[in-house]
């Protein structure tokens, strides 16, 4: 079925409820000549354009990625860095085909299955098929279960390891990772692009619009996904606007912060960036009286979707309008009726999940399909040509046997020579899926972007010749708070250092949260150690009328209640509505929380207002009695973020999981070794589903977590789980999260 048929066909009362219609859109040029702009798919949330700026009515569960990675990049997920079987043939019109084929659970239930890709010209065909003890699996009845009978040469296994980065290429015809998106500002009255291009800048609340897509960063040096933008010598502007949201990378290609010429008045170098994005946002000013955005006014054949925002500032909201070029295939989610959000947060949410899910759909229609047809199946013929000699020898690149079985393990004959070449093959198969995730072409990659500049391995000397012993130590902004033997100091590089406290304060444990204005720590004096809450504004304020250093004494109000004698904590990571911390008093766990507005948003009439010491914002829910005092800790957050919280401790010889509500333990991992040096659990999160790097004595295990299931949590083995070593035992391992709190 075509794009247009099956457009036509999902197309009715739901579309046109949810979706919008179908216009014709026409425009004018200079002398008044009717031009005919083809057709787009217009969605404002209702039949009618609604002025009201009342909140639509949504549901949070219908914003949520479309097509994601673990449905599409099936080689990475399940293949790579494992054992696996690759094969290579040509099909009755001498096609070239190959095929690739892995033995893994079923949903992660320890039920045996085959994973199958079938790699042609016309694209891939993605297959599982059941495994039986009994009944060996034939290359040939996996490629007859894909309509794949005749063949001109029988398939021959594939030995050669490297292989495994040929098909990875392959995978990458699907589609990006990582998204360059338009930003384009349009002021009041302006109806052409070359206007619109001509902004030198944008007004205050297009700031605050770009502030809230993502951060601004610095284009010179960048080593994160650069989206096309110069990162070497400033051609395409100095600055631009970057995010992470959900694992993905996202540039902004922002009008008015690419290069300006007053000469040119097509402003080319700017169209040239957002005139190639498929979807761009239109920033309009002016109110609904105005005249509207149309996509007539821009002159592109690449642009396929434009999402129109207006802002109010009578009631701090913002208004959504999408326009889809009529081949798009529909994409979620549904516009809200009215279109209108005044929770800034989840506006952003929506419009990114929006964007991301119209650019894979886009990837659908013809214009997009054919190309990417064009360039597979270039691709499997000069891979297929390249590994044609080995056909006629006999050499170590391909197996001779036609239509071999797959086998879930080595024939004894050749256990020893196989199992050696299996391991060459996964040890390869691994650093590919290591350097794919720094280099940034997967959903897991949050390793090149942000405070270090370098690879997650590669040391840097943030600070030479430190003189005092660091305790501990967090980032705050561009700066480094740290705790030493001399008392609390803020470092930045090439500066001298700035006290903050004195060394009466021992402060063994603390975290920076710069969206919260808040900074948490723990002193350790045995029996007088107390959690602490400061506002970073206040300890600001401090610093810059250098105010007398601080000590212990000045701290009382900024104790919590109920933490005397911890001696650990934990925080949540994690997006949530709010902030949660767990307190450590040898074996009882203390649950507390802190609401906080879900914009996330610190204006300076808010600080004001605010008293010096955020004590009283916390407050104390409920007391959990655990077997052990707890040596290390993290919070695990359930999909719904209600009752199925959790807490992962690690005592004795083992890792727990303790829910949040109920307090009841469930064994996690049990460490098999005489001693143990437990060193962290990490909490990570990855299609919306939450893991556990569980990292003690040389080994870093990972587990996946589903979710609770009759009151517990599903915790079994799984194809996810998988451990590396490490040549010292780590002091201490942390992961580094732009998108997170």
């Amino acid at each position: 079925i075509s794009v247009s048929e099956d457009l036509g066909c999902r197309r009715g009362e739901f579309s046109r409820k949810h979706y919008g219609s179908v216009e014709l859109l026409i425009s004018s040029d200079a002398d008044g000549a009717i031009q005919r702009a083809g057709r787009f798919r217009v969605e404002n949330g209702s039949s009618g354009e609604n002025t009201d700026y009342a909140p639509g009515t949504w549901h949070r569960t219908d914003v949520h990625l479309e097509n994601p990675e673990y449905h599409t990049r099936w080689y990475f997920k399940y293949f790579l860095g494992k054992v696996h079987q690759n094969y290579l043939g040509t099909d009755a019109e001498k096609n070239p085909f190959f095929l690739s084929v892995v033995l893994s659970d079923q949903n992660n239930q320890r039920i045996p299955q085959y994973h199958s890709i079938l790699w042609r010209k016309t694209g891939t065909q993605k297959i599982c098929l059941p495994y039986s003890p009994t009944k060996t699996l034939s290359v040939k009845s996996i490629l007859s279960a894909m309509s794949l009978d005749k063949f001109e040469k029988s398939p021959r296994e594939i030995f050669h390891p490297e292989i495994q980065k040929d098909l990875l290429v392959l995978e990458e015809q699907e589609g990006s990772v990582n998204f360059k998106f338009g930003v384009l500002y349009a002021k009041d009255g302006q109806l052409t692009d070359d206007e619109m291009f001509s902004n030198e800048t944008g007004s205050e609340s297009f700031q605050r619009f770009l502030h809230l897509l993502g951060d601004t960063i610095t284009l010179k040096g960048w080593s994160g996904y650069r989206g096309g933008l110069d990162t070497k010598n400033d051609t395409t502007g100095t600055c631009s606007i970057y995010t992470v949201f959900q694992g993905h990378e996202i540039m902004f290609h922002v009008s008015t912060m690419l290069p300006y010429s007053r000469e040119n008045k097509q402003q080319v170098e700017r169209k040239r960036h957002i005139g190639n994005d498929i979807v761009t946002i239109i920033f309009q000013e002016g109110e609904d009286s105005s005249p509207a955005f149309k996509p007539s006014m821009i002159r592109s054949h690449f642009t396929h979707i434009f999402a129109l925002v207006r802002y109010n500032k009578q009631n701090d909201s913002y208004r959504l309008k999408i326009f889809s070029e009529e081949s798009v295939p529909l994409f979620g989610p549904p516009l809200p009726s009215p279109p209108v959000f005044t929770n800034h947060q989840e506006f952003r949410d929506f419009v990114l999940v929006k964007l991301i899910n119209g650019e894979k759909a886009t990837l659908e229609t013809p214009t997009f399909s054919q190309k990417r047809q064009r360039t597979l199946d270039m691709l499997i013929r000069s891979l297929y040509q390249d590994m044609s000699p080995d056909l006629h020898k006999g050499n170590n690149m391909l197996n001779r046997r036609s239509f071999s079985d797959v086998l879930p393990e080595s024939p004894k004959s050749t256990r020893k020579k196989e199992e050696a070449r299996q391991a060459e093959f996964v040890r390869l198969g691994q650093a590919l899926k290591l350097k794919t995730t720094v280099k940034g072409d997967t959903t897991t990659n949050l390793a090149t972007a942000g405070f270090c500049k370098k690879e997650p391995w590669e040391s840097q000397s943030f600070c030479s010749n430190f003189p005092h012993e660091v305790v501990c130590a967090d980032s705050w902004g561009q700066s480094l708070l740290v705790s030493t033997d001399a008392g609390i100091l803020l470092i930045d590089d090439g500066q001298p250092s700035v006290p903050v406290f004195d060394k009466t304060l021992q402060i063994k444990q603390m975290n920076v949260l710069e969206a919260l204005d808040l900074l948490i720590a723990r002193t350790d004096k045995g029996k007088d150690s107390r959690v602490l809450v400061f506002r970073l504004s206040a300890i600001q304020k401090a610093i810059e009328t250098k105010k007398m250093i601080r000590s212990k004494y000045d701290c009382r109000e900024n104790k919590l209640e109920r933490t005397k004698g911890c001696h650990l904590y934990a925080i949540n990571t994690h997006h949530g509505s709010e902030l949660r911390i767990v307190v450590a008093i040898r074996n009882k766990l203390l649950l507390v929380t802190k609401k906080y507005n879900s914009l996330n948003i610190l204006t300076s009439t808010s600080l004001l207002s605010s008293p010096e010491s955020p004590v009283e914002e916390f407050q104390y829910i409920r007391e959990i009695c655990l077997s052990d005092p707890p040596v290390v800790m993290t919070l695990v957050d359930g999909p719904t973020g209600d009752s199925d919280n959790m807490i992962c401790v690690a005592y004795r010889h083992q890792f727990d999981l303790v829910s949040e509500s109920t307090g009841e333990s469930y064994r996690l991992h049990h460490v098999e070794t005489n001693r143990v040096n437990f060193v962290a659990a990490i909490d990570v999160y990855e299609d919306g589903e939450a893991g556990l790097f569980l990292c003690y004595n040389y080994v870093c295990q990972y587990r996946k977590v589903y979710p609770f299931s009759g009151g517990s949590p599903l915790i079994q083995p799984s194809a996810y789980d998988f451990h590396f070593s490490w040549n010292q035992v780590p002091y201490a391992v942390v992961k580094f999260s732009p998108d997170s709190m």
